[in-house]
């Protein structure tokens, strides 16, 4: 059985936010499980390419839009899943910080960083 606390992982700055992995490919489980915070009015484009992706909000809003510009309002009790590794854009609201629950599959190594920038969308 695995026992963790946010407070047992430190917090992995991933460029617009931090990431407390919970969860990871050294705990065997086959997926990650992540806290992840999105500060308040960021965008990052994002994407990956070796991993399947659920998030599920449980504080704060903001937005999910898609390459085609398609947006999708996130607030707490919205889950989203970026089950065909796409491309994205996450955006937190001008005025709260997003917080999520995030799982990926396969499981991440956990030094996982972001290269945000604006001529693409970071991958890992």
């Amino acid at each position: 059985m695995i026992v963790r606390s946010l407070s047992d992982v430190p917090a992995v700055e991933w460029g617009s936010g931090t990431s407390h992995r919970l969860l990871t490919e050294q705990d065997g489980m086959g997926f990650t499980v992540c806290e992840t915070l999105v500060r308040q009015g960021t965008s990052s484009a994002l994407q990956y390419l070796g991993h399947l992706e659920a998030c599920y909000c449980i504080g704060g809003s903001g937005e999910v839009v898609t390459t085609d510009g398609t947006r999708h309002k996130i607030k707490t009790g919205t889950i989203y899943a970026l089950d065909k590794n796409d491309a994205h854009h996450l955006i937190a609201s001008d005025d709260e910080d997003l917080l999520l629950v995030s799982v990926f599959s396969p499981a991440l190594r956990g030094d996982e960083k972001h290269s945000l920038s604006d001529d693409g969308f970071s991958r890992y």
